[in-house]
Parts: structure tokens; C-alpha cells; sequence
């Protein structure tokens, strides 16, 4: 029996995405799926969620629920994390309400830019936490990464447990490819596409539908207004920003527009509201999402958690197919996240790098991209800086490189000065105090 354990199983609607995926996946229908959690609550109501998709598909499969991280983990085939240190509240809020003291106004704020490296200081000792108990508890089992910020988890991890077997794995790919079709009113399952990049700064190096290049139709339907079309996935979202910086770059991005627009200097700035309005920037969107799914949740844990049986139906995330591919050595395609050591040869070694991945029992393998265009290097370099410096922070235990890497993030240089992003960034330690390590707090917060 295959055990797969869930760290942070209280992303309820995420793991009944995977768990119902395994379930309709033979393999790895009969599993025992180990959910663990620190919300005793949330756990309550994930396996709720997962007994009743148990006995909706008629599945011999079984559950466990458990608060300690370790009990979950041992004689582990496969771990996957889907977990938010500190939460929305108090550290998601902190992370957009301080800046914005600043004049620094953020969309999402959980991979790069001065959320993005916050969440990472936060999160990368709990992912080096899971890791060691992975080689003492279960050494061989494959660790499918899914919390943000992803390069930088995915880089530390590589760095600090490099015997480890895990991929960093995102829906951006995926959710791009539905929203294109929807665009362009064809099949997604027709689209055949080459991807590769940075986690949310990759981009589709060729898009065809039966042989013929998209490009032109995206481009000319960008030029004649009549693209992006109103959203498919984000209704608060148009999609402005990636097609403008396909106009301007040549290709497009993998990340929405709302995630992009915070990830370079071109978009947000301090007194162009004008930009904001033209490229229907959502500030402080992920606030409102988190608000909004709560509330959403509240109301769905009522029908869900009832004791009735729930619908299983295939989601898009790439874990099932790559545990499948993996136990039944039937090879798969899919992308993933690993250390960069020569699949882009023209990014760094040690980089984490979003290629596509072929998996079997070999485990992930990651696939040569050579060809990227330089202007597409050029703009992953810059994402890439603020990702080292804040995995140098973490390994060297420096925090310098933390104010380093601030300085170095496109969008917080764009609008603050040096001595305006050292005073944000003493804040923002001093408000995260009790959820980092104590070499990074600022001495007044120690």
C-alpha cells in the first residue's frame, strides 16, 4: 500500500483536489492517505472531506489524521506540503499593510518582492524541518513541494538536504494554457506548448494548435483590443499585464497578470494611477481572495463535511500523474521545479528552474531547455538575484543579504530609496519576530 502524507492537510480543497485524483488514478486508488495538521479543526474537516470521497468511489483506501509531524511522515512513499506559516492573519497582512506604509502597494505577495522574500524567511526553516525528518523517518519518499514562494523553498531545499527527493510543483502552467484556450475559442487539450523559465517568470517558447503557431492570432488580437477576453479563472483579474509584456518581450508569461505586474518595475508605481486603471492592476488582491475563501469555505465545510458522499472529478495538478508515473514506472510528462544543474544553461547552476520533467521510477528527471530568447534570461536573472540572496540569507544565517535582497527585487527598487528599504524591511522583521529564526531579528525585536 502506497502511504501519501499530506503536511498542512487543512488546505482542505487542495487536498480533496489530490486525495480525488489519486482515488481516480488505479495505482494509487487503494493508498492510505496520512493527513496531518497543527489546526485540529481544519484536520477534523479534510478528513471528513476525505472518507467521504473514499466511499464515493467505492475505494479500499484509508485515512489517518495527525498533529504530530513525524507520526504522519513515517514510512512515507511520497510527502506533499500545501502550508501557510503564519497564516493571513497575522503574516499575510503584515506583509501587505507595512509596505504600503512605505508607498509600496504589492498584488499578491507570496514569491518575490518584499512579501515574497518575508514568506520565504518564514517558511524555509519549517521546509528544512519536514526534510530531516524525511531522511530519518522515510528516506526514499518523493516530496511534491506546493507551498510558496517556490524558487526560493525549492533552492534551500537543494541546498541544505541535496539527497533529497523532491520537485517544486505549480498550477501556472496548466491554469495558462485553459485561460489561452478560452482567448482564443479552441481546445486546451489541442494546445502543444515548450515551457520554461523561473517559477511564475516562465514562458511558452512555442504555442501551436494542430501545427499553427498562436503567436500571431495572440498578438493581433492583443493589437486589435479584442484580447484578453474577460477573465475565465480571476473575474477581478483582465489579463492586460501578461499581453502587454508579450507585446513588448515577444512571449508569454506563465503567472497571471496580477502576480506579474508586482514582479517587475513596469506596472505599479506610486502616484500612476493611471497605469492601475489601464492594466486593471488588482492591489492588495490576495487579502481579498483570502478573505473571500474563508468565507467561501465556512460555507462549503457545511455540505462537505455532512457525512454525505462528495463527487470526485480530476483536477489539474500535476501529483497524482507524477506518484503514478513513479510506482507503476509508466513515464509521464509533466513541469517541474528542481535545482538548476545544466537543464537552462543559460541561467545559474543551483537556481531553481521550471522545465518540463519526465518522471518514471527513476524519479523526476528534468528536461534540456537551451533556446531561451535573451530578453527572457535578462528578466529571470532579476528574480533569480532576489532568490539567491534570500537563500544565502537562510543557509549563511546573513541577514544583510536579507536587506540585499529587497534592494534587488525590481519593483521595492523601483519605488523606494536604499535607506527607505532598510527601514521597511527592520519593520517587517520586527512585526515577524515570533515567526522567524532568531538570528534574522533586528536587535530591538530580539
Amino acid at each position: 500500500m502506497t502511504k501519501i502524507t499530506f503536511i498542512g492537510a487543512g488546505s482542505t480543497i487542495f487536498m480533496q483536489n489530490i486525495v480525488g485524483d489519486a482515488l481516480l488514478t488505479p495505482a494509487l486508488a487503494d493508498s492510505h492517505f496520512a493527513l496531518m495538521d497543527i489546526d485540529a479543526q481544519r484536520l477534523a474537516e479534510s478528513e471528513a472531506v476525505a472518507r467521504a470521497m473514499i466511499r464515493s468511489v467505492g475505494s479500499d483506501a484509508t485515512v489517518s489524521t495527525h498533529t504530530d509531524r513525524r507520526a504522519a511522515l513515517d514510512g512515507a512513499d511520497f510527502v506533499i506540503t500545501a502550508f501557510q506559516i503564519g497564516g493571513y492573519e497575522p503574516c499575510t497582512v503584515t506583509d501587505f499593510e507595512i509596505p504600503k506604509q512605505y508607498g509600496l502597494r504589492q498584488t499578491i505577495a507570496d514569491t518575490l518582492g518584499i512579501g515574497g522574500i518575508m514568506r520565504g524567511l518564514r517558511t524555509v526553516p519549517v521546509l528544512w524541518d519536514v526534510a530531516q525528518d524525511m531522511m530519518q523517518l522515510c528516506p526514499s519518499a518523493t516530496l511534491l513541494q506546493y507551498v510558496n514562494p517556490m524558487a526560493i523553498n525549492t533552492w534551500a531545499l537543494s541546498e541544505r538536504f541535496p539527497a533529497l527527493k523532491h520537485v517544486g510543483l505549480c498550477h501556472s502552467v496548466q491554469n495558462t494554457v485553459e485561460e489561452l484556450a478560452h482567448d482564443l475559442d479552441l481546445p486546451k487539450d489541442a494546445f502543444r506548448y515548450k515551457v520554461a523559465g523561473v517559477n511564475h517568470v516562465a514562458f511558452f517558447l512555442r504555442l501551436e494548435h494542430q501545427g499553427r503557431d498562436l503567436y500571431p492570432a495572440l498578438r493581433q488580437g492583443y493589437a486589435s483590443g479584442h484580447l484578453p477576453k474577460a477573465p475565465l479563472l480571476m473575474p477581478r483579474c483582465p489579463n492586460k499585464v501578461r499581453y502587454e509584456v508579450m507585446d513588448h518581450l515577444g512571449y508569454f508569461c506563465t503567472e497571471s497578470s496580477e502576480h506579474l505586474a508586482e514582479y517587475v518595475p513596469w506596472f505599479i508605481k506610486d502616484g500612476r494611477s493611471d497605469l492601475i486603471e489601464q492594466f486593471a492592476i488588482p492591489l492588495d488582491e490576495y487579502p481579498t481572495r483570502c478573505v473571500e475563501q474563508v468565507a467561501t469555505w465556512k460555507e462549503q465545510a457545511k455540505t462537505l463535511t455532512d457525512g454525505r458522499d462528495i463527487e470526485v472529478t480530476r483536477s489539474h495538478e500535476f501529483a497524482a500523474d507524477l506518484m503514478n508515473a513513479i510506482v507503476t514506472d509508466t513515464p509521464n510528462v509533466a513541469y517541474g521545479n528542481l535545482p538548476n544543474t545544466g537543464q537552462i544553461p543559460q541561467l545559474p547552476l543551483g537556481a531553481a528552474v521550471e522545465t518540463p520533467c519526465l518522471v518514471d521510477s527513476n524519479g523526476v528527471q528534468p528536461s534540456v531547455v537551451s533556446d531561451i530568447p535573451p530578453q527572457l534570461i535578462a528578466l529571470m536573472r532579476t528574480q533569480i538575484n532576489v532568490h539567491e540572496l534570500t537563500v544565502r540569507a537562510l543557509v549563511d544565517q546573513n541577514p544583510q543579504h536579507i536587506y540585499h535582497a529587497a534592494m534587488m527585487d525590481p519593483h521595492t527598487a523601483a519605488e523606494l530609496d536604499l535607506r527607505q528599504i532598510r527601514s521597511l524591511v527592520d519593520d517587517l522583521l520586527i512585526a515577524h519576530a515570533d515567526w522567524l529564526p532568531d538570528w534574522c531579528k533586528p536587535a530591538k525585536a530580539a
